[in-house]
């Protein structure tokens, strides 16, 4: 039998039919205006990207995708370019086109679902790069021809040119088919370099797994936080974060900059990317946070540290 995976304090997922059933009556009720949407960056640094080597940068390609380049490694996070997720059509272009990224070094994958993990993407990548994943999901991975790849269960790490990369909890599950749900886990990633450490969250609902990420890194410079896929919150709340959780959730962190992600590429939940920041900014003016703080990239933006 596989093994199946589980969340903090045994956390469940699980929605019956019934569930589904109201949910679907309260989406038709609902009138939403998709017509608004995150916009593009009008001055796309991808000749500069390509010839770092040596500056940290991040790169919001969209939804959960950014490019993160730390000691000259170039690292993806959940790479997907999908022009669909399932029957709906992507409502902006990825910040990049595949062909224009350099060559990758390291891929980590949060958790197995379709919009976190996109193989016809990652074949279409250049370079020969090292994969990071969830335990149990190495064996798919290798089915598809890749060998090059290290499982890690939470609070495992592992070591590349320099940087450490650990993997966190996370509050979600998965599935890819019928038959799979939650026989791999799912979480988040820290890399730490001698000068910074960078927090990508993953896809998760808020818990108690933020304090005990704070009790173990205490200088986390910048957080990609989802805030996104929330809507209806009683049925989205223990696999998607509010916006106003996520504020949460970074204060209990304690670190230096809230980049917001996983909203605005996808049509997964009710809610849409311009009601998500709205709700964020409310938050963070409620709770008199700095605005330096915050850092809200178009799509296709690149922040380049100095």
């Amino acid at each position: 039998m596989r093994k199946r995976y589980s969340n903090l304090d045994d956390v469940k997922n699980n929605k019956s039919f019934k569930d589904m059933m109201k949910w679907n009556k309260e989406r038709r009720s609902k009138v939403k205006d998709l017509s608004i949407n995150i916009p593009q960056c009008q001055d796309k640094q991808i000749e500069k990207i390509k010839e770092n080597r040596s500056r940290t940068s991040y790169t919001w390609i969209g939804h959960s995708t950014f490019l993160i380049q730390m000691n000259g490694i170039n690292i993806l996070t959940d790479p997907v370019w999908a022009k669909r997720m399932g029957f709906q059509k992507r409502l902006t272009e990825p910040g990049i086109p595949l062909e224009d990224l350099p060559e990758i070094d390291v891929i980590v994958i949060s958790h197995g679902h379709y919009d976190h993990l996109d193989f016809p993407t990652i074949k279409k990548l250049k370079g020969n790069p090292q994969f990071f994943v969830p335990i149990g999901l190495k064996p798919l991975f290798n089915r598809k021809g890749y060998q090059k790849v290290s499982e890690m269960g939470w609070w495992e790490s592992a070591e590349i040119r320099g940087i450490q990369i650990h993997f966190v909890p996370a509050q979600h599950w998965t599935r890819r088919t019928l038959t799979d749900m939650n026989t791999s886990h799912w979480g988040g990633f820290i890399f730490q370099s001698q000068e910074e450490t960078l927090y990508f969250v993953g896809d998760t609902g808020y818990f108690a797994g933020f304090k005990q990420i704070a009790e173990r890194f205490d200088n986390i410079d910048t957080v990609f936080m989802p805030i996104g896929a929330y809507e209806p919150e009683w049925f989205m709340k223990d696999s998607h974060i509010s916006p106003e959780d996520s504020v949460k959730a970074f204060l209990e962190l304690k670190a230096k900059k809230f980049v917001p992600m996983q909203y605005g590429a996808y049509r997964l939940a009710d809610d849409t990317g311009p009601e998500a920041l709205e709700r964020l900014y409310r938050e963070w003016e409620k709770q008199q946070l700095p605005n330096e703080l915050l850092m809200v990239m178009t799509i296709g933006e690149t922040v380049m540290e100095k």
